[in-house]
């Protein structure tokens, strides 16, 4: 059952205790009034079908808690805990008075918020919040946008490019990683065994000290890493088959192990492929027990080669920021191009007049399509230049400065708000704090446009006045 209020009140109406007097030039206060509350709130009340039953937490309140923990990174602990002291907050999260009486929810419902608002969600979120913005701009700088004579005719500049979204995971090593795996099949085995009956050998003592005594090597030469990698594979082994065994003759397996004891055969076999074959590639490698899904992903930057968490495109129209893809594979970004532009179509009525992208996007497949379709893609051409071509090096310059922009938002975004460290553990939850970084991005531009128009207008007057 869900219920929802009648979009945003003004501060005069905010229930204040005597004494308290909020500004209306508080940022929260700000960005409270530039989020379409309504329109968001209609789409998310059709989440609920059912007319019975508890009444569920607003989207204002759910949203405006993961704004405001993306913004100061707090724990899920921290939250409820920040809204119940900040009157601002309470404002901002749709409270019709001040109450520091209890906090507003568990500390647990973060992950439901989570759930809940999922990647497209968001993304529907994002372009009403967009949508609502330039309207308002449009309307205070009094520009009416008649397109009917240009439908047809290329126009914007549509700046794309990928990165990876790091989780917070301990470095994979295959040791370690075996260790973890061997330890979690003797928890199973813990739980499967049923008091006087034989308990199968785990050799969890030896292969404990086996496994200390290789960590607390300071630099393990490559024989002494293999050595102690097929040792737990023995050991592993061992306890995967008492395991099988054990459930053959009629045990279940508890529900909170059924998906990690699938991860624990998934890396038996894949470590024992590399160590059998002496190669330190596998296909779809697990790399965390917890999070099997996570990929390595190769970048080739300087502070890390390889990163474990989601690879994401996003594209910058405008200033604009927008979640295009994400994936835990690894993928080739230039394979999402033509879709991205298409979805650019969608959005404007018209294809845009160029696209700033890194030379990776500027495949056979790209080119054509962006030829066909009148539209220009930045960087040279392929191959070796003919001798009578000229190089337009200026303009090649000038969309190289104007490309930066996509790199101070993946900055911003991983600096700010949240991307640069995913600390959730679920799959579903892992995507969604990309797009609510990606979200923030959007709403602390507005934030900044706010400001410019203000010191514009301030400049305006001063100049008035003097003359």
């Amino acid at each position: 059952m869900y219920k929802f209020d009648n979009g945003q009140i003004s501060l005069e109406d905010f229930g204040q205790p005597v004494g308290m007097n909020l500004k209306n030039s508080n940022r929260w206060v700000k960005r409270a009034q530039t989020i379409p509350w309504i329109e968001i709130e209609k789409k998310y009340a059709k989440l609920f079908s059912n007319k019975k039953g508890n009444v569920a937490k607003s989207l204002r309140l759910g949203l405006g808690a993961r704004i405001i923990q993306a913004e100061y990174g707090y724990s899920d602990a921290e939250i409820p805990l920040q809204i119940q002291e900040n009157p601002y907050l309470q404002y901002f999260c749709g409270y019709k008075a001040f109450d520091d009486s209890k906090p507003p929810f568990d500390s647990s419902m973060m992950v439901y918020f989570r759930k809940r608002l999922t990647p497209e969600i968001i993304g529907e979120i994002n372009e009403m919040i967009i949508a609502a913005e330039q309207a308002k701009i449009e309307k205070e700088t009094k520009e009416e946008s008649d397109d009917s004579d240009d439908d047809d005719k290329n126009s914007g500049t549509m700046i794309v490019d990928a990165t990876c979204a790091p989780s917070q995971i301990s470095y994979p090593q295959d040791v370690s990683l075996l260790n973890k795996a061997r330890e979690c099949s003797e928890k199973i085995i813990d739980e499967l065994h049923v008091k006087g009956e034989q308990k199968p050998r785990t050799y969890r003592k030896k292969a404990h000290k086996d496994y200390t005594s290789y960590s607390r090597s300071r630099k393990p030469k490559a024989k002494q890493t293999r050595k102690a990698i097929g040792k737990q594979l023995g050991y592993l082994k061992r306890n995967i088959g008492s395991i099988e065994k054990m459930l053959s003759s009629g045990k279940e397996i508890p529900i909170k192990f059924k998906e990690k004891f699938s991860t624990i055969q998934t890396i038996y076999n894949q470590q024992k492929e590399m160590y059998d074959n002496h190669t330190h590639s596998v296909k779809d490698r697990v790399v965390n027990l917890s999070q099997p899904w996570l990929r390595p992903i190769v970048r080739g930057k300087a502070k890390a080669k390889v990163e474990f968490g989601v690879k994401l495109d996003i594209s910058v129209c405008g200033g604009w920021t927008r979640l295009e893809r994400h994936s835990f594979d690894a993928y080739n970004e230039s394979t999402g191009l033509q879709d991205m532009i298409e979805r650019y179509k969608e959005r404007t009525g018209h294809y845009p007049e160029r696209i700033l992208a890194d030379k990776i996007y500027r495949n056979r497949d790209n080119l054509s399509f962006c030829k066909q379709h009148n539209i220009r893609l930045s960087g040279a051409a392929l191959g070796r230049p003919k001798k009578d071509t000229e190089i337009d090096k200026k303009q090649n310059y000038i969309d190289e400065c104007e490309r930066v922009e996509v790199e101070r938002k993946f900055s911003l975004a991983k600096r700010k708000c949240g991307m640069g460290m995913i600390v959730t553990r679920l799959k579903e939850t892992t995507c969604h704090s990309i797009a609510m970084s990606v979200l923030l991005l959007n709403l602390r531009k507005i934030e900044k446009l706010r400001a410019e128009m203000l010191s514009l207008l301030f400049r305006s007057l001063k100049v008035a006045f003097i003359q």
